[in-house]
């Protein structure tokens, strides 16, 4: 086997989900693993450049990790864009500076990997495309949910032609984020501020985006309210501040083909499902439901016959009615999944679908619901187009 090394710039992995998922779960696990087998007699090495503002804390997470301190660390975005030995840009930073950062990388010549949204507008996430295509730069955006275990057996379901003739989709996101007075919050403050790109529609539609998209068909309307239910919550420093950007969204989608999606996303909610997402799908021949790891179906066949009836207590245990969808195969991590695809779309020039166009549509999306709650009716979602 020949060793081949791809340094990969990693901007904002000091946040949650930078480090977690994509440091540690994904290209460190890359490494525990051996590298990335591409097949050909050559295995991939990632080599992960750690960028950032907090030069202390980028240090830690290197020295935790075995990566060098010196070499593997860096506070100069520019220095870094500079160097041609750097081969892939990573961001995962406040959606606020992401947009900057990523034109920059592009204009040095690296290849793109970027979570979402990958801009504060649409004409911003548009540019970005356009840009990359003019580069001739490979480019992809982070997509996750399509890779967990149970949309991919809901996606197996639908391949399989379970559900004959699709008829609607309803999911359900969300859980309590705590204020921060009397118990910290599980999200950090800017999340909540508009200023600095918050919000649970620019957070979760371009989600809902690549679901729908992927699953079942384009977007074409979109029609959403959008709420702060918490107007004050306290910072990390314990500081209390206005909330200017919405913690809750419900949203009506209709898709090519006539399927109706229904999403409420909300992080002022208490869970009362088997998971933090779940999605029901509802069919002609069948129905499902699929959250972040489980997929249970039932056929037509199995459909028991409920009667209404409010003045006597219900006799039918409805959850117990389902069953299961088995595993059937072994499901890694989403994020890792996807990175080892765009590593070999980078090294191989393999099929790639997930890139700032299809990242464009997410902002889009996100843009639309907004601007659907504040004007009180049903938008249009048109095709994009660079």
């Amino acid at each position: 086997m020949t060793r081949k090394t791809v340094r990969i710039a990693m901007n904002g992995v000091t946040g949650r989900m930078g480090y977690r998922q994509h440091l540690v779960r994904s290209l460190l696990a890359l490494r525990e693993q051996g590298g990335l087998d591409l097949g050909d007699g050559t295995v991939l090495w990632p080599e992960p450049l750690l960028v950032g503002r907090r030069e202390h804390a980028l240090k830690e997470i290197a020295e935790h990790h075995g990566l060098d301190p010196v070499a593997d660390v860096s506070t100069d975005l520019d220095a870094v864009l500079a160097d041609d030995g750097v081969d892939i840009y990573f961001d995962a930073q406040v959606t606020a500076a992401r947009e900057e950062a990523i034109k920059k990388a592009i204009a040095a010549g690296k290849h793109i990997y970027t979570e979402k949204p990958t801009a504060t507008g649409l004409e911003g996430a548009l540019e970005l495309a356009r840009l990359a295509q003019a580069a001739g730069v490979k480019h992809g955006v982070v997509q996750d949910k399509i890779f967990l275990p149970g949309l991919l057996k809901l996606k197996r379901l639908i391949d399989g032609g379970f559900f004959g003739r699709i008829l609607s989709v309803r999911g359900e996101f969300g859980y309590w984020v705590f204020e921060g007075d009397w118990q910290a919050a599980q999200r950090p403050s800017w999340n909540y501020r508009a200023e600095d790109g918050g919000g649970i529609v620019s957070d979760m539609f371009p989600h809902w985006e690549y679901v729908l998209h992927e699953l079942f068909g384009p977007v074409r309307t979109v029609q959403a309210q959008a709420a702060t239910h918490i107007p004050t919550r306290w910072d990390e420093r314990g500081k209390p501040y206005e909330a200017t950007a919405d913690d809750s969204a419900y949203g009506v989608f209709q898709l090519e083909g006539g399927v109706i999606a229904q999403i409420n996303s909300s992080w002022a909610v208490r869970v009362n499902r088997d998971e933090l997402v779940e999605f029901q799908v509802d069919g002609t021949e069948g129905s499902a439901v699929a959250g972040l790891r489980n997929c249970r179906v039932q056929h037509r066949s199995h459909t028991p016959k409920p009667v209404w009836n409010p003045d006597l207590p219900a006799t039918e245990a409805f959850r117990d009615q389902w069953q299961q969808v088995p595993d059937n195969e072994e499901f890694d991590n989403g994020f890792k999944a996807q990175w080892e695809l765009f590593l070999r779309h980078v090294a191989l020039d393999e099929p790639w679908r997930w890139d700032l166009v299809a990242g464009a549509r997410g902002v889009q999306l996100a843009e639309l619901g907004l601007k659907s709650s504040a004007e009180g009716r049903r938008l249009d979602v048109p095709e994009l187009s660079l």
